[in-house]
């Protein structure tokens, strides 16, 4: 077996997972619920050897570089990424509601990857500009900072739909965490995005250096990072000097991720030296 027919089962992997947590959700069963976690870090075992499958499949034909290299490959990791912070949380929390978003958005990235006829998942080799050890970090960097964006986007569609509680909530919406467990869980993890993506695209400006002799070039994708950044940094202001809350800072987060999604996938089909090929 290779590194793409292990992914293409963890995508099934995944899949069941997230019906598990809104089979928990909807019916607030326990057991399917603790099913579903089980699975999921069997999804994410699945995942991680997926990736070190490929980073030795990659040696093996003669390229030898980290797996992080086209489409393919960093929607893959992207799924890790998330996969794994939210684990971290569910176990923090106690609280596996999160998962019927979460985990579905995590099914529907690898999804991408492992069913689209539109990527390969061929091992192909690296153009000159990215045989760079400084690829690893910004890779890496980035997409924790995705990962945070992705989950806190998942906390601010529950915190739109949760009601303030009393007799007129629903059964499936009490168990959601109080919109103000919500609101705080929401600046968390846009601290933790904002602060991998801002290390990410530090080591993309050195890394930029190092292959085309320039720290910015206003490349569509480094310009569409640094717009999702002023996202989030006037989210982070608005809170912590305006003292915005609730519902304004739930709506910025959605669409900050909707620019993290941009960034990722739409300038891909501009003219640019990032553009997956």
């Amino acid at each position: 077996m290779d590194s793409s027919s292990l992914l293409s089962i963890v995508t099934f992997v995944y899949g069941f997972a997230a019906l598990l947590y809104i089979i928990s959700w909807i019916f607030n069963k326990e057991l399917p619920g603790k099913t579903a976690t089980w699975v999921t870090i069997a999804g994410v075992a699945g995942n991680t050897a997926g990736i070190i499958m490929r980073w030795f499949e990659s040696y093996q034909v003669g390229y030898g570089h980290a797996p992080f290299s086209n489409m393919y490959e960093s929607l893959i990791f992207f799924a890790w990424t998330i996969a794994v912070v939210y684990l971290v949380l569910e176990f923090q929390y106690k609280n596996r509601v999160l998962g019927a978003f979460v985990v579905t958005l995590v099914f529907f990235t690898i999804a991408y990857a492992s069913l689209s006829p539109n990527i390969s998942s061929r091992i192909q080799p690296l153009i000159p500009a990215l045989k760079s050890n400084w690829l690893i970090a910004h890779v890496i960097t980035c997409f924790l900072g995705y990962a945070g964006f992705a989950i806190a986007f998942g906390m601010s569609i529950l915190y739109l739909i949760k009601k303030d509680g009393g007799p007129g909530e629903s059964r499936m919406l009490s168990l959601v965490p109080e919109q103000e467990a919500l609101d705080e869980m929401i600046h968390q993890m846009v601290m933790f995005g904002f602060f991998f993506l801002s290390i990410g695209i530090i080591t993309g400006a050195v890394w930029a250096n190092s292959a085309w002799g320039r720290y910015w070039g206003w490349d569509p994708k480094e310009t569409w990072s640094l717009v999702t950044w002023f996202i989030y940094a006037m989210l982070l202001h608005a809170r912590l000097v305006r003292g915005w809350h609730g519902k304004r800072i739930a709506i910025i987060s959605i669409i900050g991720f909707m620019a993290v999604i941009f960034t990722y996938f739409g300038v891909n089909y501009l003219p640019g030296l990032h553009s997956y090929g």
